[in-house]
């Protein structure tokens, strides 16, 4: 397998700048994942390593050589694509062996590596069948499979699975989790699913207009968002924000008032501790927002506009008392309340982000 370096990488399109200075490391073996909206830069910043479209400056690495001006055919690479792209006049073994044929191997390889790959993959019984014949996660594991017998030095997947319905994601993305620790393989995935990024990945890479937002494990991004935007994208449901007004504050504390009046003191590791009165904004995830269990207890009240009970748990939407601000509460188990009734939410105070004007976190 091989590491991956890419050192200021910057990427144009005419006058249009598509990828602002990408900087980032790839260990050896690692499954990191690219994440972000839709136009964030990630297939563009995979299409940079993969070599089909060349950087406007920067550097890109592969165990520690310059790969800038190297062929695509040439960087040792294997990309799996959304739309599988198979031959469909060609079986599963021949859509496995083509790109071995094409660059000589001898048959008796050939055949050694597609059958390995198939069993690997639980393809041996589908080899003489058609793609218009196999299901779409079948058709997703020929396309891996046919980068398998590669064995490229790093593979890379380009939203594999968003084809799929919801059932086949899961199963495939435990698939795919399963095949990289059995080959010990490097590889770069990108998708727009958090989910996805949060199950996978021994790193996340969160983009937003084709810049880094912040790299690290998933549950440091869970719990330590850099800013605003990486709070609000990683996690399902979304992260609470509500205004807050700071009160008091020095360096290690901030004290803020929340939206009805009352006080919170909330952790901080910033030493530059923004001016009294500053506006500022609390983040405070679904599940750690809960029920108070007397009124003395409650942060904020909430006034209840919908229940989604899911059996197991429940989510209860509402309104914040004091504005018009929407907040979200994920409790287990079921729930007995109903639209318009009112409820005390205490939000405990280890499990508060605060985020400035910048939306930049004070509270890591």
């Amino acid at each position: 397998m091989a590491t991956l370096t890419l050192s200021n990488v910057v990427k144009e399109f005419g006058a249009t700048r598509v990828i602002h200075g990408v900087d980032l490391a790839v260990a050896d073996g690692e499954f990191v994942v690219f994440v972000g909206p839709s136009g964030c830069g990630k297939s563009t910043l995979l299409r940079l390593i993969c070599g089909l479209e060349s950087t406007t400056s920067g550097g890109i690495e592969i165990d520690g050589k310059p790969v800038n001006y190297v062929a695509a055919a040439d960087r040792g690479l294997a990309m799996v694509f959304q739309s599988y792209a198979l031959y469909p006049h060609m079986t599963v073994r021949q859509n496995m062996a083509f790109g071995l044929e094409n660059i000589g191997t001898p048959r008796a390889t050939i055949e050694a590596k597609v059958r390995e790959a198939a069993a690997l993959l639980r393809l041996d019984a589908l080899l003489d069948r058609r793609p218009t014949q196999l299901s779409g996660g079948q058709r997703q594991r020929v396309a891996i499979g046919r980068a398998i017998v590669r064995e490229p030095r790093i593979f890379l997947f380009d939203e594999p699975l968003s084809n799929l319905d919801a059932e086949l994601r899961v199963s495939m993305r435990s698939e795919i989790i399963a095949l990289h620790r059995r080959l010990e393989a490097t590889m770069i995935y990108v998708t727009h699913d958090q989910v996805e990024a949060m199950t996978m990945a021994d790193k996340i890479v969160v983009l937003r207009g084709g810049r880094v937002e912040q790299v690290g494990a998933p549950l440091d991004l869970y719990n330590r968002p850099a800013n605003r935007f990486v709070a609000g994208f990683i996690g399902s449901p979304q992260m609470n924000f509500l205004p807050a007004t700071l009160v008091a504050g020095s360096a290690g504390t901030a004290t803020i008032a929340l939206p009805g009046g009352r006080r919170l003191d909330v952790a901080t590791t910033r030493a530059d501790v923004p001016a009294i009165g500053t506006a500022l904004t609390l983040g405070i995830r679904p599940e750690h927002a809960v029920p108070a269990q007397r009124a003395t207890d409650a942060d904020l009240t909430l006034t209840v506009t919908q229940l989604e009970q899911l059996g197991a748990h429940t989510l209860i939407h509402g309104t914040v008392a004091g504005g018009d601000t929407r907040m979200t509460m994920h409790i287990a188990g079921q729930s007995s309340l109903r639209a318009g009734d009112a409820v005390g939410v205490a939000i405990p105070p280890a499990d508060a982000r605060l985020f400035d004007a910048g939306d930049a976190g004070l509270a890591r």
